[in-house]
């Protein structure tokens, strides 16, 4: 917490850092990234937000990867980004938009951001599913918001809506999705 920084396994080599997990098709996570583990005691034992010292040493060290491998934003995620069943790491007070101002991630845009409903018929729940699969969480689009698209929501929500996370298809959680998908290069 204190911004000191171990290098545990070399870049080059694999670590068993994500566990079983998948992102956008993939599902050998810990043989195509580099992961970050952050000194925090988590929601079972007193979750806190990171302390500053710890955010500044997390900025340069993910800016020095990320000037070593090409990692393209939308694919700088948490824990409970590749394995939401699994995993509810960094968590909803870890700052992601600061990492995002500072070229590391992506922070959905809010302009022009409307109160909305949550989503409720089986078209418009299938076109949320759809677009968290787009995103890259891995979800089948069924029309009913169940166990895996209420994970993935919640997810999603403690990355880019951290408040409330409750793993429903709210208007705000649609917009951002929306405007994060809108933001991804068409390749």
């Amino acid at each position: 917490e204190d911004g000191t920084v171990f290098q545990m396994v070399p870049e080059a080599r694999r670590a068993w850092h994500a566990g079983v997990s998948y992102w956008a098709g993939g599902r050998d996570i810990n043989g195509r990234s580099i992961g970050i583990e952050l000194v925090n005691p988590g929601h079972e034992f007193g979750y806190r937000p990171f302390p500053e010292p710890q955010m500044r040493a997390l900025e340069k060290l993910a800016q020095e990867i990320l000037t070593r491998h090409p990692i393209p934003a939308r694919r700088v995620l948490g824990h409970s980004d590749v394995a939401p069943a699994r995993k509810i790491d960094p968590g909803e007070l870890f700052d992601w938009q600061r990492l995002a101002r500072a070229g590391i991630g992506l922070w959905p845009s809010t302009t022009g951001f409307r109160p909305g409903k949550t989503a409720t018929t089986t078209i418009e729940i299938a076109g949320v599913q759809s677009q968290l699969a787009a995103f890259g969480y891995e979800i089948v689009p069924t029309g009913i918001i169940d166990r895996a698209t209420s994970l993935a929501l919640a997810a999603f929500q403690r990355h880019f809506r951290p408040a409330p996370v409750n793993g429903q298809p709210d208007g705000e959680t649609r917009q951002r999705l929306s405007a994060l998908l809108a933001a991804l290069p068409s390749a």
